[in-house]
């Protein structure tokens, strides 16, 4: 997939306008992705809300923190804190990959756990990036090393984003088959993927376990208010969730760089309060020190789903700039596909490009 596809880029954004305009047009209707919206738990004791994990009879925080901005954070200790105040506030989804920060990721969640590892819904991700059973195995295996632990609760497939992934996960000795035997050995008690640049990626991978006759537990995937304007994942990909009986983590509730955020087309609450408005059990957000972490703690204790009519009116709002996909630059160029995923596809990494 090129980074410079500007007709196809074109005919798209004429393509999803016209479909969002007549979406957003009709007056009263339910809102896409609220027409069953997940029952919202109160845990008490002033601990952040929870929502169901698909049909894995889980329940998790609406507010989930993400490894690769963990291991950003300034310091081993600093993380060691966002880590425990957010255990602290109720928070029990925790978000890694196998490459994150080479390896910084897993390592501080790792040790960040420590005595709490009972509290927390620990996931991963695996990223054979199209390479097969074997490579999956060893990644495992250094994962729960650095993590800590003899289990996953989630172990998932990273950064499903080119177009032939879902045949090289599917393909004889491909990475599906790790999944489903981690599962078996009780290496991992649900399995996953995740991805973030094309809603018809994740449908081909569902039509393939489909008809291997395989669930996924989860799916992973960016849903924010620009998503409905824009190769929608939230129209396309959660409906299609619904019916596979997979739970939905959401990310990238920001865009994923915040970018929205300091142009002032949105406000922080108002982008996370849609995102965990969707039926979405929870949030992944990127925290990368204490004060984003309460922040985000601070929208989480006080939410409240937004009604369709709300969430229409966002998307209107952010219709006008969110229709090119600037403001959802994963989707659209290889920024953020990981250098390990690049290589296997034999594409170069942005420090060998030319300026």
């Amino acid at each position: 997939m090129s980074e410079h596809d500007d007709g196809a880029t074109r005919r798209e954004f004429l393509q999803q306008a016209a479909a969002v305009g007549a979406t957003l047009a009709i007056a009263g209707g339910s809102a896409l992705g609220r027409e069953d919206p997940l029952p919202l738990i109160d845990p008490g004791g002033g601990r952040i809300p929870r929502k169901p994990l698909g049909t894995t009879g889980q329940n998790l925080s609406i507010l989930g923190i993400g490894g690769y901005s963990l291991g950003q954070a300034p310091s081993y200790d600093e993380a060691e804190r966002i880590v425990h105040e957010a255990v602290d506030a109720g928070v029990d989804f925790f978000d890694n990959a196998w490459e994150y920060n080479e390896h910084r990721s897993e390592e501080w969640m790792g040790r960040a756990l420590a005595g709490r590892r009972d509290r927390a819904f620990l996931m991963t991700k695996v990223c054979t990036h199209g390479r097969g059973k074997d490579v999956a195995m060893q990644q495992l295996g250094e994962s729960l090393r650095r993590l800590k632990t003899d289990h996953l609760d989630l172990w998932q497939i990273h950064e499903v984003v080119y177009w032939n992934d879902p045949e090289l996960i599917f393909r004889d000795g491909g990475a599906i088959e790790a999944l489903v035997e981690a599962k078996k050995q009780g290496k991992t008690r649900f399995i996953g993927f995740t991805g973030h640049k094309h809603p018809e990626i994740h449908l081909r991978v569902l039509e393939l376990a489909d008809k291997r006759g395989l669930h996924f537990d989860t799916v992973q995937l960016p849903l924010n208010a620009f998503d409905a304007t824009f190769r929608s994942f939230e129209q396309q990909v959660l409906p299609a969730l619904r019916r596979h009986g997979a739970g939905a983590l959401g990310m990238k509730s920001l865009g994923g760089n915040g970018q929205p955020i300091r142009q002032g087309v949105l406000r922080v609450d108002e982008a996370l309060r849609y995102a965990m408005s969707l039926p979405v059990a929870t949030t992944v957000s990127g925290i990368d020190s204490l004060a984003v972490l309460r922040q985000n703690l601070g929208v989480a204790r006080a939410f409240k789903p937004m009604s369709a009519t709300e969430m229409q009116a966002l998307r209107q709002r952010c219709a006008a700039v969110a229709g090119d996909g600037h403001l959802e630059l994963y989707k659209t160029t290889m920024r953020y596909d990981a250098d390990v995923g690049r290589a296997e596809h034999g594409l170069p990494s942005p420090k060998d490009l030319p300026l």
